[in-house]
């Protein structure tokens, strides 16, 4: 299992969350590999569909034979049966859409790294009670650099990554990363339905090795 400081030290360093789902086991353990081949070390598989808990263990099955350097989480966990299901099968790090006391206690008491969504300073705070290290800002399109730029002298001990709006434009990036954000999270920008139903597995690759270089270059 991951030790929550080495994900919140790669995290950092690696810039860039991919998140996704697919109902298709297939689609999504070759999106996987795609995005394993662009550099990434560090996914998020997203619980939002039926299927998501099988193909999640299939996905941690070839993990465990093929990437054993990457680091599986889980996002869209909304209360405690969820978060100790997803452990059970190998979850490294759960991720919430929300500020979720259930989900805290679970993800603490295995010692794991649990990222909360928030919105608001209120939220924010909550989290950081809760024992969070790493808080996702969401939504990011409407929440905006700008929020983060405003609250985060608050705030000096949380690591932040918007999720939700972000793109490969590099001025929308740039602006994230001025306002401090410790990586981006990207889901239907990168991993896009339209190359999911293409299953346009090069192209995801491409992008994301794109969006990948165009961070280390931001951060310099």
């Amino acid at each position: 299992m991951a030790l929550k400081e080495d994900l919140l030290k790669m995290l950092p360093e690696q810039g860039i969350l991919p998140l996704y789902f697919d109902k298709d086991a297939e689609v999504s353990l070759e999106v996987l590999k795609a995005l394993y081949a662009s550099g990434i070390r560090m996914v998020e598989y997203t619980n939002r569909g039926a299927a998501a808990l099988e193909n999640f263990k299939k996905m941690k099955e070839l993990r465990d034979r093929e990437m054993k350097d990457l680091y599986l989480g889980i996002g869209t966990i909304k209360n405690a049966q969820q978060a100790k299901t997803y452990i059970e099968a190998g979850a490294d790090y759960i991720i919430c859409p929300g500020t979720i006391p259930e989900v805290a206690k679970v993800v603490d008491d295995h010692g794991m790294l649990w990222v909360p969504g928030c919105m608001t300073p209120s939220e924010i705070i909550a989290a950081e009670n809760l024992g969070a290290k790493l808080i996702k800002l969401f939504p990011g399109d409407l929440l905006g650099p700008g929020f983060l730029s405003s609250i985060k002298a608050l705030f000096p001990d949380l690591l932040f990554m918007p999720t939700g709006g972000v793109s490969l434009d590099r001025d929308n990036l740039a602006s994230w990363f001025k306002a401090g954000v410790c990586a981006v999270g990207m889901g239907s920008k990168l991993v896009s339905k339209p190359l999911l139903e293409a299953k346009n597995y090069t192209k995801i690759q491409e992008m994301t090795k794109q969006a990948i270089d165009t961070i280390k270059d931001i951060k310099g």
